[in-house]
C-alpha cells in the first residue's frame, strides 16, 4: 500500500486556537482526506509547541508550572479534531517523552557530524518569534514587524549554535533541482533569494539558569535546547524517529503545510537541519497566507477576532469549513467577512447544493417511492463526470484547494440545469417512463459521485448524501468509487433533512 504523510506546524500554546491555524489545519485535513480516497494510507499530523521563553513567561504571568500550562492549552487545540471534523491520526506534543529523546538523539548526530558548536554572542530578539532579528527586518521603529506590541530584547550569553553556514550550496541545489519543493513559486523563489545572500550559524539552546522550560541539552545540564530546533524535529518524532524504522521508511519524506511567517524556518532551517542529520529533506512545503477580518489584521484590542469554535457551531462545521477553503486562496492571504460569509452560505449552500439534494430526493420519494430506478445508457453524463474528477485532481496534486471547489461547484449547477432541461415533471405525467427512469438515475448517481468529490471538502454533508442515498460503500474501494453506474437500482433511499437551512432560519 502507497503511503501518503503531511503534517500541519505545531502552533504555539500561548493563546486559544485562532481562525488562522483552523485555516490551515482544515487544508490538511482537506488534502489528506483527499489521499485517502485515492486509496493511500494516510498519517495526518498536527500537535502543540510547548517549549521556550514565551510560554516559560505565560505560565509565570498565570502563576503556574509550565506544564501544567501546556496540558490546558494541548486539550483546547486536540478539541479542534471534533469542533472542525478533522481527520488526523497523531498528536504530537513537544513535552512527549519520545518526543524529548527524539530531539536529543537527533542533536547527537548534528554534533557528531559536527555541526554543533559553543561561542558568546549578542543579538536583538523578539520574544513573539522566538527569533533573532537583524537591524533589517526590524522597523525605523525598532519594532518586530509581526509583533509590534513587544519590545525588542538584548541578549548576551554563551550557547551552543548550528553549523548553518555550511548548507548553503546543498540548500541551493534542492531549490534548483525541485522547483515545486516549496509552493507556491515565489515562495521558493523568496527563500531562495535569502539562501543567496548566506547563512549565518544560529543558536540552538539558551541557558537554563535564565529559561529553564526547554528540553536538557545531551552531556550539558546547563543548557536547554532553542525552542524552533526541538520543535522542527517533531516531524519524524511522530513517526517513531528513529526507533520506529519502518514506519519512519515508509512516511517520511512527507508534505508539509505553514503559514508564509513560517518560510524560513520550514524550507530553510530545518532542512539544513535534516541534512547535518543524514535524512532526506522534506518532500514539499505548502505555504498558506494570513486571514484578515474584514480587510483589518485581527487583534483583541479592534474586537474582531475570528473564534472557530463560535463560527462551527453557529453555522455547521461544513460551512466554516466550505467558506475557509473556497475563499480563501490556498497560497495566498484572504479575508474572513461576515456578510460575504451569510451570502456563501445561502448562494452555494443552501441554494445550490442543499436545494439540489432536496429536490432529487424528493421526486424519488414522489416517483419511485424512494427506490432507485433502472438505469439506463447515458453516456454524456458519464463522460462529464470522469472530466470534471480528472480537472479535480489536476487542481488537489497541487494544493489548489479553492478551484478544486469551484470545478465541484460547475457540478452543483449542471445538475440544477439537467433538472431544469429534462423536466422530469413533465416526463412523469406524459407517462414516459424510460426516458424518467434514465434521467433519475443520472441525477441520483451524480449525487453519489458528487458527494465523494465534497468528501475531502465537506465531510459531515458529504455522508449525509450517501445515507440519503443508502449507499454502504467502504473509504478503502478507493478510485473504484468514480466508477459510473455503482448505484444499484432498487436500493432503497430517504428524503433527509435540509443540509443547510438558510440564514435567517438559523437566527
Amino acid at each position: 500500500m502507497s503511503f501518503f504523510y503531511i503534517t500541519t506546524t505545531l502552533p504555539y500554546v500561548n493563546a486559544e486556537p485562532h481562525i488562522g491555524f483552523a485555516l490551515e489545519i482544515i487544508q490538511a485535513d482537506a488534502i489528506a482526506r483527499y489521499q485517502r480516497l485515492l486509496g493511500k494510507k494516510v498519517f495526518f499530523n498536527t500537535g502543540t509547541d510547548e517549549h521556550g521563553l514565551k510560554i516559560y513567561r505565560k505560565a509565570q504571568e498565570n502563576g503556574q508550572d509550565p506544564k501544567a500550562y501546556c496540558d490546558e492549552y494541548a486539550a483546547k487545540f486536540d478539541a479542534l479534531k471534533q469542533a472542525l471534523n478533522l481527520s488526523y491520526t497523531n498528536f504530537v506534543r513537544t513535552t512527549d517523552e519520545h518526543h524529548v529523546k527524539a530531539a536529543q538523539e537527533f542533536w547527537q548526530r548534528c554534533a557528531k557530524n559536527g555541526d554543533i558548536y559553543k561561542k558568546k554572542y549578542k543579538i536583538k530578539y523578539c520574544v513573539g518569534c522566538e527569533l533573532e532579528k537583524t537591524d533589517s527586518e526590524l522597523s525605523e521603529e525598532g519594532k518586530c514587524p509581526v509583533h509590534p506590541n513587544l519590545e525588542i530584547e538584548n541578549m548576551e550569553e554563551e550557547n551552543y549554535f548550528f553549523r548553518f553556514s555550511r548548507y548553503q550550496k546543498s540548500l541551493l541545489e534542492i531549490y534548483r533541482e525541485r522547483p515545486d519543493f516549496v509552493l507556491p513559486a515565489h515562495r521558493l523563489m523568496e527563500v531562495k533569494k535569502f539562501t543567496e545572500k548566506g547563512l549565518e550559524d544560529f543558536s540552538i539552546s539558551r541557558l537554563k539558569d535564565k529559561m529553564p522550560w526547554g528540553i536538557p541539552v545531551p552531556d550539558d545540564d546547563e543548557h536547554v535546547m532553542y525552542v524552533w530546533f526541538d520543535a522542527l524535529i517533531n516531524y519524524i518524532s511522530t513517526l517513531g524517529w528513529p526507533e520506529d524504522k519502518e514506519n519512519f521508511a515508509a512516511c517520511w519524506p512527507g508534505v508539509q503545510i505553514a503559514g508564509k511567517d513560517n518560510l524560513r524556518q520550514q524550507s530553510n532551517m530545518w532542512q539544513g537541519m535534516l541534512l547535518s542529520a543524514g535524512l532526506r529533506p522534506s518532500h514539499q512545503i505548502l505555504i498558506h497566507g494570513f486571514i484578515t477580518s474584514d480587510g483589518q489584521k485581527m487583534s483583541k484590542s479592534l474586537g474582531n477576532v475570528v473564534d472557530p469554535f463560535v463560527v462551527a457551531e453557529q453555522y455547521g462545521i461544513d460551512a466554516l469549513r466550505f467558506y475557509l477553503l473556497k475563499e480563501i486562496p490556498t497560497t495566498e492571504d484572504g479575508d474572513f467577512n461576515q456578510e460575504r460569509f451569510k451570502i456563501v452560505y445561502d448562494s452555494d449552500l443552501a441554494n445550490n447544493l442543499g436545494n439540489l439534494v432536496s429536490r432529487v430526493m424528493a421526486m424519488n420519494q414522489k416517483y419511485y417511492e424512494n427506490k432507485i430506478p433502472i438505469k439506463g445508457n447515458r453516456q454524456i453524463t458519464r463522460d462529464f463526470m470522469q472530466q470534471k474528477w480528472q480537472a479535480v485532481d489536476q487542481f488537489m496534486v497541487r494544493f489548489d484547494l479553492k478551484q478544486a471547489l469551484e470545478e465541484i461547484g460547475a457540478v452543483v449547477n449542471s445538475g440544477n440545469r439537467y433538472i431544469e432541461e429534462e423536466k422530469p415533471w413533465a416526463l412523469e405525467k406524459a407517462g414516459e417512463k424510460e426516458k424518467l427512469n434514465e434521467v433519475m438515475y443520472v441525477l441520483l448517481e451524480g449525487l453519489r459521485q458528487l458527494s465523494w468529490m465534497l468528501e475531502p471538502f465537506i465531510p459531515q454533508t458529504s455522508q449525509k448524501i450517501r445515507e440519503q442515498l443508502g449507499v454502504e460503500e467502504l473509504e478503502n474501494e478507493g478510485l473504484a468509487l468514480r466508477e459510473w453506474g455503482r448505484l444499484k437500482p432498487g436500493t432503497q433511499t430517504k428524503k433527509g433533512e435540509i443540509l443547510f437551512p438558510r440564514v435567517e432560519i438559523l437566527k
